[in-house]
Order: C-alpha cells, then sequence, then structure tokens
C-alpha cells in the first residue's frame, strides 16, 4: 500500500470523478466501431487496437510524462514480467469482450461480463495482498466493502434488466439494434470475457514497482501509472494481434487493411481508419483515467475497480437507452434499469465517502491506516 504521507494526500472526490471519466469513455468506445464499414470484425478490432495498446500508451507517456520511459527500461525484471503476463490474460478477455458486445450488445454485454469482472477484480488483490481483515478492521474500511457490496447489488439488478429485456423482445426486435444476437454465444464470452479481464487489476497491482520507479524518476504521482499502461497493454496487444492475425488468414480479410473487400459491402478505406482510431484512443482513456483514479484514493485503492466497473456499466446503460436497445420493453424491466443505475451511483458516493474517511483519519491521526505499511 501507499504510505501515510500519501494516504493523507489523498483525494478521494477527484478520485471518483477521474473514473467516472475513464467509465464514459469505456462506454463510449464501440460506437465507432458500428459506422465502420467493409471489415470483419478481426480487421477493425485489430486495426483499433493497435492505437488502444500501442500509439496512445506511449504517446500520452511521452507527452504527459516523458521522464516515465525510464521507469520501463529499468523496471525490476519480475515486475515488468508479471505486469506483461497479466497483460496478456487480460487480452485475452478483451478478445471476449469485443465478442460480447458483437453478440449481445451494449447494455446486457456490459453487465454480465463487467459484473464478474468487477467481483474478482476488486476481492482479489486485498485477499492475495493479506488487507482484507484491515480493511473490516476500520470506520472507513467498512464503508469501502459496503459500498463494494452496493455495487455488485447495482450490478446484479442491472444484469436481470437485461435479461428482463431479452425475455420480453423477439429476436427480430433485438436484431434491429444489435445485428449478430446471439444470446447463447454472448452469454459464454462474456462471463469468460469478465473472469480474464479482471487480470488488469492485477497488473496494475504487480506493475506498482514501476510507478515507484517513475515517480523516483521525477514523474508526478498523478501520472505515475502511465509507464504501468505501457507494459500490461503490450502483453494485451500480443494476445490480441495473434488471435486476429488468425482470423484474418482464416477468413482471407487481411486485405480489408489495404482496401480490398471480401464482402458486398464497399470498404472505405480512410474513413474506417478514422473510426477505428477514434474507437481505439477512446478505448484507451479509459485506463488513463483510471491510472490517473488509483493515485486519488487513498490506502484502499483496490476499490478502484470498482468505481471503474460501475461508471462504465452506468455510462454503457445510458448509451443502451440512446441507441434504442431498450425499446419495447416493459415498464417493469425499465424500473429495474433505473434501480440498477441508482444503486450504481450510490456505490460510487459510499466508496468515495469511505475513502475519504481513510484520508482524513491518516491527517488527524499522523498514523499508519491499517493495511498499509509503515515507511
Amino acid at each position: 500500500m501507499e504510505t501515510t504521507a500519501a494516504s493523507a494526500g489523498a483525494h478521494p472526490a477527484l478520485g471518483v470523478t477521474l473514473h467516472a471519466i475513464g467509465g464514459l469513455a469505456a462506454a463510449s468506445f464501440y460506437i465507432p466501431y458500428k459506422r465502420v464499414r467493409g471489415w470483419s470484425w478481426e480487421t477493425y478490432w485489430l486495426a483499433g487496437g493497435f492505437f488502444s495498446w500501442i500509439v496512445a500508451p506511449w504517446a500520452l507517456l511521452m507527452i504527459m510524462a516523458p521522464e516515465g520511459r525510464r521507469a520501463v527500461t529499468e523496471a525490476p525484471v519480475s515486475s515488468f514480467w508479471w505486469a506483461y503476463f497479466f497483460g496478456v490474460l487480460w487480452g485475452i478477455g478483451g478478445l471476449a469482450f469485443g465478442l460480447t458486445m458483437r453478440y449481445l450488445g451494449i447494455a446486457l454485454g456490459y453487465a454480465v461480463a463487467l459484473g464478474l469482472c468487477a467481483l474478482f477484480g476488486t476481492i482479489m488483490p486485498p485477499i492475495v495482498g493479506g488487507q482484507i481483515a484491515a480493511v473490516a478492521a476500520s470506520t472507513g474500511g467498512k464503508m469501502v466493502l459496503l459500498g463494494l457490496f452496493v455495487c455488485l447489488a447495482g450490478i446484479a439488478v442491472s444484469g436481470m434488466a437485461g435479461w428482463s429485456k431479452e425475455r420480453e423482445l423477439p429476436d427480430e426486435k433485438k436484431k434491429e439494434s444489435v445485428r449478430e444476437f446471439n444470446l447463447f454465444k454472448g452469454l459464454l464470452v462474456a462471463i469468460f470475457a469478465g473472469i480474464m479481464s479482471a487480470s488488469m487489476a492485477y497488473g496494475f497491482q504487480a506493475g506498482k514497482p514501476i510507478a515507484e520507479l517513475a515517480v523516483k524518476h521525477g514523474t508526478p504521482d498523478l501520472w505515475q501509472n502511465l509507464p504501468v499502461l505501457v507494459v500490461i497493454l503490450a502483453g494485451g496487444f500480443t494476445t490480441n494481434f495473434v488471435w486476429c492475425v488468425l482470423l484474418n488468414l482464416r477468413n482471407k480479410s487481411g486485405g480489408q487493411y489495404l482496401g480490398r473487400s471480401t464482402g458486398h459491402e464497399p470498404s472505405p478505406l480512410l474513413p474506417n481508419y478514422v473510426l477505428c482510431a477514434i474507437a481505439g484512443v477512446t478505448w484507451y482513456l479509459q485506463f488513463f483515467f483510471y491510472g490517473m483514479g488509483t493515485t486519488q484514493m487513498g490506502p484502499y485503492d483496490f476499490s478502484s475497480w470498482t468505481l471503474h466497473m460501475a461508471s462504465i456499466i452506468a455510462f454503457s446503460t445510458l448509451w443502451g437507452i440512446a441507441l434504442k436497445e431498450w425499446s419495447g420493453t416493459s415498464l417493469r424491466t425499465r424500473n429495474l434499469m433505473g434501480a440498477g443505475l441508482a444503486l450504481l451511483v450510490l456505490s460510487m458516493v459510499v466508496v468515495g465517502a469511505g475513502n475519504t474517511r481513510l484520508a482524513n483519519d491518516a491527517k488527524k491521526t499522523g498514523a499508519t491506516v491499517p493495511g498499509e505499511k509503515p515507511r
């Protein structure tokens, strides 16, 4: 964990705001992909992913924290490779997540996949780190745990709303908003995506020595996770690159990168690349803001993952409304959707309040927060 000084300097309200902005980016990134024409899924996913996993991480590192490059090259070997390894695992989850959007749509896909992702990504780090008992021993820690449970309740209710929606709408209506709707395939990949995507949270934990090294070289605390993201996303790029190229070879879709269309729909090369670039950079911004948000959450920054997932589901539900994915549903289903949104927002407030209580206690007493390692 961070030191007492770091805890005392935390700003959980700012952290919650940054996580919300990241959630908005995550909930919005897939929208440009819907306007890509004449490209197979594997083509636009890899084209956009190149901007997500390579271009954007390095560009923003060079702009915001150029001294952070040294943290990447001088990183402890074990920290570097564990962060990269969890990035590879997360990349597998990211592939499945892309298929989840393809088969279930934004609203239901996000609720199922990110619900599991929130559970595993939030609970496992404090359990593995031996912090869970210390978290439960303090008032602020209890508030954080309460917020986590409220979040999980919100995710569950959002999932119920999604299920209710799918039961009420005929297949023809569902496919008006989700062209390749397939409930069985979608649920399988959503469950897998949720479990594997939680590896991103583990990657940030493994990369903490890299972040500390970046601060040592002069990187501001707010940008300390940018070098960590470069390493994690390199692992994610590896997984996605291998899989998408294999699909390009199998489906003979590799020529699409050069403008050759393999279907009946024309393939506008420049517009497709622009849309993929917008989608890719927007996707990266979720972790750009997530990385900043974790630096402001105080000693129990594992709660950041729940806040991130909650904000994504909240904004993705709003996008689902805007895209008329909930059109034709009953009042009961819409009420469930509204209740889920309200619980998710409440969870963010409670988690933020718990972290604020911990930070304030550290300021008043100057003592090490429970579960925190003294300097």
